[in-house]
């Protein structure tokens, strides 16, 4: 774990609203400017990682030193033309080892290694946007996160 690191989890679909875009404004500048934080961790595949993305992409022009750190829960291997295209976005990406041969269980796995190298996790999470189909990944990683001890916040839509 780093003392310094923060990851993003959240729903695929959210209700996305002003309130929600400057609550976690202000949540991700007090990790930088109070905690220390200098490294945000990101998955993909939800429209909560991408609105995350663009806040910590607008607070870096304010704090350069920040960085955006993209944890591939597919392709251990890239060619160097998909690195590029990432690395217009973040400043560093990895696929965790652990995720070899995971399978369906690829995207928890790689949430489950985001928490664990996290002092801090921001999860959204909301009831109404949790699948009835299928056990939430939002729910798994944020009840393995509170298991592992981590800082964490909560935000949903109101």
């Amino acid at each position: 774990m780093r003392e310094n690191t923060c990851c993003f989890i959240g729903h695929r679909t959210i209700n996305e609203t002003e309130e929600l875009k400057n609550e976690l404004t202000e949540l991700t500048e007090r990790l930088i400017a109070e905690k220390g934080v200098d490294a945000f961790l990101f998955g993909s595949k939800s429209r909560f990682d991408g609105l995350c993305l663009e806040t910590v992409t607008v607070l870096k022009e304010k704090y350069p030193h920040v960085r955006r750190i993209y944890v591939r829960a597919e392709f251990p291997e890239i060619s160097e033309d998909y690195e590029a295209y990432l690395l217009a976005f973040y400043e560093d990406t990895y696929y965790p080892e652990k995720l070899t041969g995971a399978g369906k269980a690829a995207y928890v796995r790689r949430n489950r290694e985001m928490v664990d190298g996290s002092k801090y996790c921001v999860f959204y999470y909301d009831e109404s946007c949790v699948p009835t189909a299928r056990k939430s990944g939002t729910k798994l990683a944020l009840d393995y996160a509170a298991k592992q001890g981590k800082e964490i916040f909560v935000l949903k839509s109101k």
